[in-house]
């Protein structure tokens, strides 16, 4: 077996988790959710799915640091299920992983092609796009942690001066974050008739955007000092994400409220709508932060389909490893195939929700196997692993249908193909 080459410091570990994470949440899964909040959802609602995305993600985040310190190798929490609760535990959590975040890479190339492409070319854009960072990644990890450095540079500057211009232009009012109702009238602090179903709803779709710490555990292999390193990088990239979050979601209620947020699929760019300049820096930024999101996504994928080939889980010949660049580069041509395939066929939210059921899956099993972990290798209390497996639970259960009905068939359908495998 050819292992993969240590090459990123902690610095980059963090660059690659805020890349995918700032990505994935500012600029998609706030208008879904929003929306799964109506027709009488309050600004106060949504921001409290909002903390509760960042409970569960935190539980989630620690479990992963644990867990990577123990076992510094490529795969995730399709390792560590196998290593602490046995080889279904970890498919489950593998192919979870694989399926979310493929639907994931979908997502982030729709988003981008939302805020660069002109009208009737956003699908081929997103594919072109696709192909481009699948050719950087087959390039080495050191220039996916490089081009991802700028790009998260380019994203905060951008979302700094989006804040700056929207609150300066855009009429914020503070009562819209309070608990009126989209529809005007004070409905309480969860309003509407969805109440709490609503708000773990968005809840689960704000999860979609916590989820890029993952990738920085999948790079378990490339990682120097991975005991140190790994834990450090989860943490501080999850806690600089949420910051970021906070304050986003914060500006577009103001400015915006519930009901205008959920109505357009690029809310930062309709926070600043009367200003044309600073529209063109929303869009830049979105479209540098969606293909951050990307870079990063189609990394940790294919590192997570290397784990699953060399375990014969998924074909074989995706376990190959580049002999000079040193990447998994016939598992990540494989996602690159898949994943322009999605984006010529599925619509954004679509995406978002399937994505959430398949990730939170994953983190379920990786709850669950840091909750075994011993004295030794244990440096967060097990009640961290409780409530991120709770949480778990309870946010898949309320997605939307759509989405647990199609992400239960295809986990289904991936168990029925290891099972006949096995038991040829």
């Amino acid at each position: 077996m050819t292992p993969l080459a240590r090459r990123l410091s902690t610095a980059d570990a963090v660059v690659i988790g805020l890349s995918s994470m700032i990505g994935a949440g500012v600029f998609a899964a706030f208008s879904p959710a929003a929306a799964a909040l109506l027709p009488a959802g309050t600004g106060a609602a949504l921001l409290l799915a909002l903390a509760l995305a960042a409970v569960v993600a935190y539980g989630n985040a620690t479990s992963s640091a644990q867990l990577a310190a123990q076992y510094p190798a490529s795969g995730g929490t399709y390792v560590y299920g196998r290593e602490r609760l046995g080889p279904w535990w970890g498919y489950l959590a593998g192919w979870g992983f694989v399926v979310g975040k493929t639907a994931s890479c979908a997502a982030m190339a729709l988003t981008f092609a939302a805020y660069a492409a002109p009208p009737g070319w956003e699908r081929p854009v997103a594919a072109v796009a696709v192909v481009a960072l699948a050719a950087v990644n087959y390039r080495g990890v050191t220039r996916t942690a490089r081009l991802a450095r700028w790009i998260v540079v380019v994203v905060l500057l951008a979302l700094a001066v989006t804040v700056a211009v929207a609150l300066a232009t855009g009429s914020p009012d503070a009562a819209r974050l309070g608990a009126e109702g989209a529809g005007g009238a004070a409905d309480g602090l969860l309003g509407g008739p969805a109440g709490w179903y609503g708000v773990l709803q968005a809840a689960g779709l704000l999860f979609f955007a916590f989820a890029g710490y993952a990738r920085v555990a999948t790079l378990g292999e490339e990682v120097r000092d991975p005991a140190r390193g790994i834990p450090r990088a989860i943490v501080g990239a999850l806690g600089g994400t949420v910051v970021v979050y906070a304050v986003v979601a914060v500006t577009l209620l103001a400015v915006l409220g519930l009901a205008g947020t959920a109505a357009t699929s690029t809310p930062l760019a309709a926070a600043v709508g009367g200003s044309p300049w600073a529209g063109a820096v929303v869009r830049v930024g979105a479209a540098a932060a969606s293909l951050g999101a990307l870079l990063a996504l189609v990394a940790g994928v294919g590192r997570t389909t290397l784990a699953m080939a060399r375990e014969g889980d998924l074909p074989r010949p995706l376990a190959a490893v580049h002999p000079r660049f040193r990447v998994p580069h016939r598992a990540e041509v494989a996602v690159a195939v898949v994943v322009v395939a999605l984006v010529l066929t599925v619509d954004l939210r679509g995406a978002i929700g399937f994505s959430s059921f398949g990730v939170l899956v994953y983190y379920a099993v990786a709850n669950l196997a840091a909750w075994t972990q011993t004295a030794p290798h244990r440096r967060y209390p097990r009640a961290f692993q409780a409530v991120g497996l709770a949480g778990c639970v309870v946010l898949c259960a309320t997605l939307p249908p759509a989405a647990v009905l199609t992400g239960a068939a295809v986990l289904a359908v991936g168990l029925l193909v290891r099972w006949v495998r096995v038991s040829r």
